[in-house]
């Protein structure tokens, strides 16, 4: 099958080519990957798919019914880029660039989509298989995407939680997706961590800087003493947990010769474990309120769910690992869990899924020296690996695809379980209450 494979991919190499092409060129954010997904789109309307769009959002679905009993196998590509303003071949108003290499990943959707429209791998493979093209991986523009909840547009923050929420994942019993990196390999974590959004608003009082500052209260100063705060609670951190807390100003005040009366920050805690997180969030936030109470300021913590932590399928990540071999591939078990996030873990929560990485970029991953140098990898040879993997899971029988099932053990026995626990995580509103003589704090 492996030549059958192969061959179906390489039919649409130019396609691959010129998919990694313009979505580089066209990169946009979570949840703006308008002109992405519309690409994307006409692609699949193109290959003759009926295609299921996300109502008010960019990202869409397909499902390949092979007519034969089986489990439902989802293959995901991501829509979105990052900001970096520093890298040669961003977008010059908006910074967006896909050195994440979510270009690849769609290229290699495309290539995708293009093999399984040829009958001879379908009639080989039982169940049914589900394509989705998802926006908003990056958890990035946190305040934007606050804006979107506020106005009832997403549920989530993460783009595969929202799809989760909205029933286009109902059905799907496995998943995985192949994302691109800059090693030389094949290869795979262990797992991932997870994480949660904060959005923090340090509340002051304007006055003149220069002529009368004893009448203001200072935002920034709040804020820079919360962030020193935070920094001297690293070491209370437990290695094990893989907590990290990272957090940038992307307001900071208005005018140098006025007193900054609302100072804005945005950050993860990351984690190993939910538990973990959330004993770090608690400390945090500990900070982050008591150096506004030092000042006499307030502060406004949002705090919102980011995504899961995971770890990838035993079994499944043996099957993808086959399946590289097989397609004459090395494959290398890096053996430990990233302390990056992906809201993979999401899906990983509720069914057997894996996010390992297949070759291709050179340079830092979200930095401005990334690019896909090897397209014959990161795109075609990503493809080809992944319909290795599918048609090993669904062949005979789908055996394969259902003794994983069998075997795997999740977190939650439902998405709606695990989205009720995710909703736990979201708190706001103003930390302290000052009274006369006292103030009454909210961690």
């Amino acid at each position: 099958m492996k030549d059958l494979v192969k061959n179906s991919v390489l039919k649409f190499k130019q396609e691959i080519y010129d998919a990694q092409d313009y979505i580089w060129a066209n990169a946009e954010t979570g949840y703006r990957e308008v002109k992405t997904s519309k690409y994307m789109a006409d692609i699949f309307e193109k290959l003759g798919y009926k295609l299921n769009y996300a109502d008010n959002i960019p990202g869409f679905y397909t499902v390949i019914d092979t007519g034969r009993e089986g489990p439902e196998i989802l293959i995901l590509a991501e829509l979105d880029s990052v900001i970096n303003f520093s890298h040669p071949d961003c977008n010059k108003e908006t910074g967006a660039i896909h050195c994440c290499g979510h270009s690849a990943q769609c290229a290699a959707m495309v290539g995708i989509a293009g093999a399984l429209t040829n009958p001879e791998i379908l009639e080989k493979l039982s169940g049914r298989i589900r394509l989705c093209l998802v926006p908003a991986e990056e958890l990035i523009e946190i305040e934007y995407r606050n804006e979107l909840i506020k106005k009832g547009i997403i549920k989530y923050l993460g783009g595969k939680a929202e799809f989760l929420s909205r029933g286009y994942f109902d059905g799907v019993d496995l998943a995985f997706m192949v994302h691109t990196s800059s090693n030389k390999h094949f290869c795979a974590n262990t797992g991932g961590v997870g994480c949660l959004a904060k959005n923090v608003t340090y509340k002051g009082v304007s006055a003149h800087a220069g002529g009368s500052p004893w009448n203001g209260v200072n935002a920034l100063y709040s804020a820079t003493q919360g962030l020193s705060a935070i920094n001297a609670i690293r070491e209370t951190f437990k290695e094990q947990d893989i907590i990290r807390v990272h957090p940038i100003i992307t307001k900071g005040g208005g005018a140098v010769n006025a007193i900054p009366d609302e100072v804005v920050i945005e950050s993860y805690v990351r984690g190993s474990s939910f538990d973990a997180i959330k004993d770090a969030n608690r400390k945090v936030n500990r900070a982050l309120v008591g150096s506004a109470l030092s000042l006499g300021a307030n502060v406004d913590i949002k705090d919102t769910p980011g995504y899961a932590p995971y770890i990838n399928d035993e079994l499944l990540l043996g099957a993808y690992e086959q399946a590289i071999k097989e397609q004459g591939y090395e494959f290398v078990n890096l053996g430990v869990i990233s302390s990056g996030s992906t809201d993979m873990g999401d899906l990983r929560c509720i069914m057997p899924a894996i996010h390992p990485y297949a070759p291709g970029a050179v340079g830092i991953s979200h930095g401005e020296n990334y690019y896909i140098e090897n397209k014959d990898l990161a795109c075609v040879g990503s493809a080809i690996v992944q319909i290795q993997l599918l048609c090993n899971l669904l062949k005979d029988g789908a055996s394969l695809a259902k003794e994983i099932i069998k075997n795997s053990t999740v977190q939650f026995k439902s998405k709606e379980d695990y989205l009720a626990y995710l909703d736990t995580f979201n708190s706001s509103g103003d930390r302290i209450e000052y009274l006369e003589d006292k103030a009454i704090v909210k961690l």
